[in-house]
């Protein structure tokens, strides 16, 4: 798709946004952002059955996709996991002729409810957060698309206690923007382990 502009794509998963103090704020900021569109899975299907077609149109008509989400046992909540198991098709999304999502970026905003530190080898979970999302960084590479690393929330239970929430919710919508308009530096951001690590040495301003 060539435009001026990016259109980016967010699905979003949360079981019980209506319980959650870090995802709900990010929710809203994304709805506001304008070129962005913002699909709530769950409130969408309800009874877990996704519509194939509309999915997949979705995809088509963007250039930025996103899963948000809380992370879930090192994982996305399980929606995400049927959505992909349907949507992400042999012929559609790889294989012969599955070429639709050839060139699109992919990436993660996820809160993690443990603080940062316990995400490496010496920590409690053993693993970095961007090691623990290889296998949805490997379907994006089998998609064809370009995977970037996480925009992530650490210590989400405490976020608001901490009075950190709302300097997230800035840089998120900070990150949306620059992705919408050609101002954020991929080659700078691969190679990060989250995408937030350090915004101002990836993203131009305005």
């Amino acid at each position: 798709m060539t435009t001026d502009r990016r259109r980016i794509l967010c699905l979003f998963a949360h079981p019980s946004i209506d319980r959650s103090e870090a995802n709900r704020p990010l929710f809203a900021a994304t709805a506001a952002v304008a070129g962005v569109t913002l699909v709530d899975l769950y409130a969408e299907y309800p009874s877990g059955e996704i519509d194939v077609d509309r999915e997949q149109a979705r995809l088509r008509g963007h250039d930025v996709i996103c899963f948000m989400h809380p992370l879930y046992w090192y994982s996305t909540p399980s929606i995400f996991k049927e959505w992909q198991d349907l949507v992400l098709e042999h012929g559609f999304a790889y294989g012969v002729g599955g070429t639709a999502l050839h060139g699109k970026l992919f990436f993660n905003a996820l809160t993690a409810g443990g603080p940062e530190q316990a995400y490496c080898a010496a920590g409690y979970n053993h693993f970095t957060i961007r090691e623990l999302l290889c296998p949805l960084e490997q379907t994006a590479r089998l998609c064809g698309m370009v995977f970037l690393p996480p925009f992530a929330l650490f210590g989400a239970r405490t976020a608001v206690d901490e009075g950190r929430i709302g300097a997230h919710v800035t840089d998120w919508v900070r990150v949306l923007e620059a992705l919408r308009d050609y101002r954020l530096d991929l080659a700078a951001a691969l190679p990060l382990t989250k995408l937030n690590a350090d915004l101002d040495a990836i993203l131009r301003e305005p």
